[in-house]
């Protein structure tokens, strides 16, 4: 929360349980805040929105995932959806949206000199992230997991190797798909065309057949530095070693020696400084924050007895 700064962060209707009119009933909601300062930015981050029959209803990732319609697409030919972890709508169709709203209000009030309040919410933030679905219904007629892109053809799809390891292929263009049957050792006039939807699923058992007579090094070896689209599936320790990974520093090691991602994009004017220190624990620094706030002690030991905040002061290990 800024009130003379830049926008007020509102986290509501997750689980486990609805939290939507919450800032209402503390005398913080948009209304009162904007009043006091019309420049303000308010982003209120929901699982459903701040309206419809939803609103005030409890979930998670999974549930939004679902509403959006996306997570029909996602799974095998045959099996249950399954969601890609916790990605796509917390924060792909959450965070990352709820981001980009708040940087579109930043720059419009640049023009009007007034601020706004932004509801983004993670169904409509995943739907809006997936419209490349409702755009290109032609890739998407038959069930999931029998269409191009979803596991369906053979060029496009996961292998398990010799070693039990697996490879990703995304051969889609003639070119490409040409340098992966040479690599396979296998000729093209002895195969079916490529995009014959029928002969997929023989092709894919073909393919499965000669993937699992070698490594995943070996075809690592055999595809390396090709144009055949053709990729080890690494590990989160392997992507952090991996000599494109290591030549680029797009992975950084922490003071207590944990990894993580550097932060992207890269600016090339601006780039940013990550932070090598370990991330802080839950309610850390909460009393220096509402100290800047004004909040005296006795204040924030009064809402620390009452469970409204949490202060955790990490303790030294001797």
């Amino acid at each position: 929360m800024a009130l003379r700064g830049i926008s007020v962060v509102e986290l509501a209707g997750l689980a486990p349980g609805p939290f939507c009119g919450v800032m209402e009933k503390l005398q913080l909601g948009p209304e009162i805040l904007q009043k006091e300062n019309p420049k303000l930015i308010y982003a209120r981050l929901s699982g459903f929105g701040q309206s419809g029959r939803l609103s005030r209803v409890a979930g998670h990732d999974i549930n939004y995932l679902a509403l959006s319609g996306v997570l029909s697409k996602i799974g095998p030919s045959g099996m249950n959806p399954y969601p890609p972890l916790n990605l796509l709508a917390d924060f792909g169709g959450g965070g990352l949206m709820c981001a980009l709203g708040i940087m579109i209000a930043l720059f419009e009030r640049t023009r009007s000199g007034k601020g706004q309040v932004i509801d983004a919410n993670m169904v409509e933030g995943t739907a809006y992230l997936s419209s490349f679905l409702w755009k290109t219904p032609a890739l998407w007629e038959k069930p999931r997991g029998e269409n191009m892109m979803d596991g369906g053809a053979p060029f496009y799809t996961t292998y398990r190797t010799a070693d039990g390891e697996f490879m990703a292929v995304g051969a889609i263009e003639p070119q490409f798909y040409a340098l992966l049957i040479k690599g396979l050792g296998l000729k093209s006039d002895e195969l079916p065309d490529q995009h014959s939807m029928t002969d997929w699923p023989e092709m894919k058992k073909k393919f499965a057949d000669v993937f699992a007579k070698k490594t995943k090094a070996e075809w690592c070896q055999i595809f390396d530095g090709t144009d055949a689209c053709v990729t080890p599936v690494l590990t989160l320790q392997e992507a952090a070693q991996h000599g494109h990974s290591k030549e680029r520093g797009s992975f950084i090691t922490d003071e207590k020696q944990g990894v993580s991602p550097r932060p992207a994009p890269l600016l090339s004017n601006t780039p940013a400084a990550p932070s090598f220190k370990r991330d802080p624990s839950v309610g850390e620094h909460t009393e220096e924050i509402l100290k800047e706030f004004g909040f005296s002690q006795e204040e924030i030991d009064q809402l620390n007895a009452n469970k409204i905040i949490e202060c955790n002061k990490p303790r030294a290990n001797l």
